[in-house]
């Protein structure tokens, strides 16, 4: 076909070969919707990229194509006042807290989370899921809905996994900005720990090279004649039980106490962050300047979002309750042994300036125009992985009683959906009503045997979605590219799992209405009562609640504790933090400690190499085999010449399979994957520790052209 243009329109399950089109031609795409019972279609222009075995949708191209209404209409459709809204240009803003008090009276709506098995190195798509429901709840539905995502940071935004804006016609635009620098957030932060980090090296400098009343001079300065402490000194003075506001007054070792931290340079456990994969920078050398006086040191970068500031900025609920937070974070230990904080070296006031804008959640939207707040960004491999309390809380409010609000879980279950149940759930006070858990054909694959999913496997990508509703419904999704014995075999599996049918779900390819289906069990789950409860009561020890999450949801026989990890928790009582919730530092990509190990591995003990506090954050983090704070970058992106525009935010090679390849047994699906089943039942059994419905939704095939 020689065409320039090619229209098509929407005729059921469609299949164009990609040697029917033209290289270079343009595809206009026709979508039926429903006016007034009047049958229209929607126009979507569709730019395809050609290669000899598929014709690629890039989700760039699709968010380009799609201009934002206005941030500020948007906000008017979702009930915020024109005070309420501080515009970044013309398709973001930053939502002011003020709008809590407004509707403090009015009751929350229905809270859903997005979760996932335990992903491939690509990730399986939760936040696809999340637009792609939201869209379908409020475009066919008719329901007040919100999707509230992480925002998501640059290391994977550079490497292989890409962007988090979802994909396909199930996406937040403008995608660039998404993905990118934002409203800066995590620039504040970056900026915020950093000021920390240099704030301990000076202390320890000034410390080690002048006397007391050298030191005291530089603390409380004398200005106009006048010398007084600052409110954040007098509360330092209480803390070393010392009930004086006078500084004159103070004595020889009241003065030596107060203005020695002492810090123990071996015991310091704060490091300065990057948002970039930058792996030279794991570990380096501080201080050999003449100027430094000698003070060296080995210290290291995490990445911005393994910041504890993070963290605070995802769990707290208000100004006061971030400076108060972040004042709270422990940034080593004396030699004495006492913990010093942040307020102890003077900067938590500033700390707090300087997250004083990002603390307010930022408000974008579908491609569908469908409101979502992007707030906050912690991994759930080295933090909890959930968006903020406070973009939550906002989103209910403001879909009112009988609307949705749809959030995330990072990673996998075992540890984004644990930690939304015990920690942030915890901080919030909110209680879901339902759980949607992604799965994919791709990861059941892996995890039941086949090789590891790489940017360039060379296996048929089926994906499916699986929807167990709280009447233990079981929905799969169907691709031209499944095989029936790969669907009889996953129906199944679900069945023997309790779930009872099977639905299709083409969100990707179709946006909302790809979703419908789903949309309509997910209401209909929520509107079912939930009896919620936590894995763990926070009394317990540290050991043994660490022991109920690796036995109850990781599957493993028991724990054990390095003397250092054990010498910690101690510790930890002793300074009265052993009633924290347990945030696991653990591997993402197997349910054990081993990343190798897929599946649903049994018979092993998991190691605590050592166990660490963010007191700020609010709870304790036991580091489970080596979990690296930076990650090595694999940067493949292309920049469109002239235009400025980054043509692609995820991997530019897809992972395509010919039409026609030989392929192995498992691929096919017509043998059993041996670890597949314990898999699933091991993440039921997740749901039900917290006695909530679970659903297991079925995503979209990004790496192939769906027309249908």
């Amino acid at each position: 076909m020689q065409a320039d243009a090619v229209v098509l329109l929407d005729v059921g399950n469609m299949y164009v070969p990609p040697t029917w089109i033209r290289p270079g031609a343009a595809i206009i795409y026709c979508k039926p919707a429903l006016e007034k019972g009047i049958a229209l279609y929607v126009v979507f222009p569709i730019n395809l990229c050609y290669n000899e075995h598929e014709m690629i949708l890039k989700p760039s191209i699709i968010s380009r194509a799609q201009i934002p209404k206005p941030v500020d209409q948007l906000a008017e459709e979702i009930g915020l006042l024109p005070e309420e809204l501080e515009a970044y240009g013309r398709s973001k803003a930053k939502v002011r807290l003020s709008v809590l008090e407004r509707l403090q009276s009015q009751p929350n709506g229905k809270y859903i989370l997005v979760a996932g098995i335990t992903p491939t190195p690509l990730g399986e798509g939760k936040s696809t899921v999340t637009v792609g429901l939201v869209q379908a709840l409020s475009a066919h539905l008719r329901l007040n809905s919100f999707a509230c995502l992480r925002q998501p940071s640059q290391g994977p935004t550079f490497g292989v996994k890409g962007g988090a804006a979802g994909g396909g016609y199930a996406q937040v635009i403008p995608m660039e900005e998404f993905n990118l620098h934002l409203t800066g957030d995590i620039h504040a932060i970056t900026a915020a720990n950093n000021l920390v980090a240099a704030a301990i090296d000076a202390r320890m400098l000034h410390e080690a090279t002048q006397s007391d009343k050298a030191l005291f001079n530089r603390l409380v300065p004398s200005v106009n004649g006048v010398r007084k402490f600052s409110p954040i000194q007098i509360s330092r003075l209480q803390r070393l039980g010392i009930r004086k506001t006078d500084p004159a007054s103070l004595t020889p070792e009241e003065i030596n106490a107060f203005v020695r931290l002492d810090l123990d340079p071996s015991k310091i456990t704060w490091q300065r962050v990057v948002d970039t994969n930058d792996r030279f920078l794991r570990k380096i050398t501080v201080g050999q300047a003449s100027s430094e006086k000698g003070q060296i040191r080995e210290t290291g970068f995490d990445i911005a979002v393994a910041s504890e500031i993070m963290a605070i900025l995802a769990l707290a609920d208000s100004l006061g309750d971030m400076k108060n937070r972040l004042a709270r974070m422990v940034v080593g230990t004396s030699r004495s042994g006492q913990p010093i904080t942040a307020e102890d070296l003077g900067v938590s006031g500033a700390l707090a300036v300087l997250m004083k804008d990002a603390i307010k959640p930022t408000l974008m939207q579908t491609l569908e125009g469908t409101p979502v707040f992007v707030h906050a960004g912690p991994f759930a491999n080295i933090a909890h992985g959930n968006s903020s309390v406070l973009a939550d809380k906002l989103a209910l409010k403001l879909v009112g009683q009988d609307g949705f609000v749809v959030t995330e879980a990072g990673f996998g279950a075992d540890i984004g959906m644990e930690k939304f149940f015990n920690i942030k759930c915890r901080a919030s006070g909110l209680r879901p009503s339902v759980v949607v858990l992604v799965a994919t054909v791709r990861a059941l694959k892996m995890h039941g045997g086949g090789p590891n999913v790489g940017q360039h496997s060379a296996v048929v990508i089926t994906q499916y979605s699986l929807l167990r509703a709280a009447n233990g419904a079981f929905f799969l999704g169907s691709f031209r590219t499944d095989t029936q014995a790969e669907i009889d075999l996953v129906c199944q599996i679900a069945k023997e799992c309790g779930a009872s049918d099977a639905l299709p779900c083409n969100h990707w390819a179709q946006g909302g209405r790809g979703c419908s289906e789903l949309a309509q069990a997910v209401k209909e789950a929520a509107s079912k009562p939930s009896d919620y409860q936590f894995l763990y009561n926070t009394e317990m020890s540290i050991v043994e609640k660490i022991r109920t999450i690796a036995q109850r949801v990781y599957g493993a026989d028991d724990i054990e504790l390095s003397p250092e990890a054990k010498t910690k928790t101690d510790y930890y009582h002793q300074q009265g933090y052993g009633s924290l919730p347990i945030c696991m530092a653990k591997t993402h990509l197997s349910l054990s400690h081993m990343p190798d190990k897929k599946g649903a591995p049994t018979g092993f003990v998991l190691p605590i190499r050592d166990v660490r506090a963010s007191i700020g954050a609010g709870f304790i983090y036991p580091l489970v085999g080596t979990v690296r704070g930076l990650q090595q970058v694999n940067v493949d992106v292309l920049v469109h010449e002239g235009s400025g525009f980054l043509s692609a935010l995820a991997p530019a090679v897809s992972p395509v399979c010919p039409q026609g390849l030989a392929l192995k047994g498992w691929a096919r699906g017509v043998r059993r994957w041996p670890c597949l089943e314990r898999h699933l039942v091991g993440l039921w059994h997740l749901s039900t520790f917290h006695n909530l419905p679970l659903m297991c939704c079925c995503l979209w095939s990004h790496w192939h052209t769906d027309i249908s």
